[in-house]
């Protein structure tokens, strides 16, 4: 660890060096909460690596010295803080044991432009009411796997950027681009007019079967609903196509992340990816 250039041993809880990361489970002192200090907060030596790879610019790392120092030549050459805490006072300091055993903040990056989005990309999944922050993660997670260009935040949808959504989309939420639609739902439109078909899922009767939907054709945007309400009737006026999951018994739908990642799975069946 020679190389950091701004390791810091922490042994206060008080210390005012690493009040970026403290009391993160009091809900109005929370960096990351909608309103705060708008910074981003990865979890543990996975995620944070996700994070140092991103756009986003680290701030500063705090973690036991095992997990600073796993992270060892991906912080070489950072210019920033690198704090070292035993687990007590790390606990101490964000208000509960990590098991992780470490964290990094970083200011936000700029969101991507909705034209740069729409000019580049082939399949795009865009959201409307998505409140839930692990809904959200796992819809990240998923549209990184699955290689879905970027997502479009529709009327309803949470932060992607919180706390839990980083966590549980395991540090994808920073590597797919995602940005805000404003006019809902009439910026599909502007969707349409670059050339995209607009696929809406539902597990209503009357909709298309998926796989007889034309699946592999692109450019398309995937129009995802909340669990229980689902899509409002705006946003299926607004689609070219509705289209569902079949599935065996009493069972009429599922969790939007399993949904979401079956549908961006099947439409990319036979698709080369990697942009227009």
């Amino acid at each position: 660890m020679s190389g950091v250039a701004r390791l810091i041993e922490v042994t206060a809880v008080e210390d005012p060096r690493v009040d970026d990361f403290r009391d993160l489970s009091t809900a109005d002192r929370r960096p990351d909460r909608p309103g705060g200090r708008g910074l981003v907060i990865a979890e543990g030596v996975v995620v944070v690596r996700r994070m140092l790879a991103s756009p986003y610019p680290i701030r500063a790392l705090l973690g036991v010295r095992r997990r600073i120092e796993e992270l060892g030549d991906e912080i070489a050459d950072l210019d920033v803080p690198a704090y070292i805490a035993d687990a007590e006072v790390m606990a101490g300091i964000v208000g509960f044991h990590l098991n992780r055993g470490v964290l990094a903040i970083a200011d936000r990056a700029p969101e991507v432009e909705l034209t740069r989005l729409t000019a580049t990309a082939r399949r795009l999944a865009v959201l409307e009411g998505i409140g839930d922050h692990e809904n959200l993660g796992s819809l990240f997670r998923n549209a990184a796997a699955f290689g879905i260009d970027g997502v479009l935040l529709g009327a309803g949808c949470s932060d992607p950027l919180y706390r839990r959504s980083v966590r549980v989309s395991m540090g994808h939420v920073l590597r797919v681009p995602f940005t805000r639609v404003h006019s809902w739902p009439g910026d599909l439109k502007l969707l349409r007019d670059e050339g995209f078909r607009i696929v809406a899922l539902s597990p209503r009767a009357s909709s298309v079967p998926l796989r007889e939907a034309e699946p592999g054709r692109e450019p398309v945007a995937i129009l995802l609903g909340s669990e229980g309400p689902g899509l409002t009737e705006q946003a299926m006026t607004a689609a070219d196509v509705t289209v569902r999951i079949p599935m065996a018994g009493e069972v009429d739908s599922l969790n939007v992340a399993t949904s979401a990642a079956i549908v961006f799975h099947i439409m990319g069946e036979g698709s080369e990816g990697g942009g227009r």
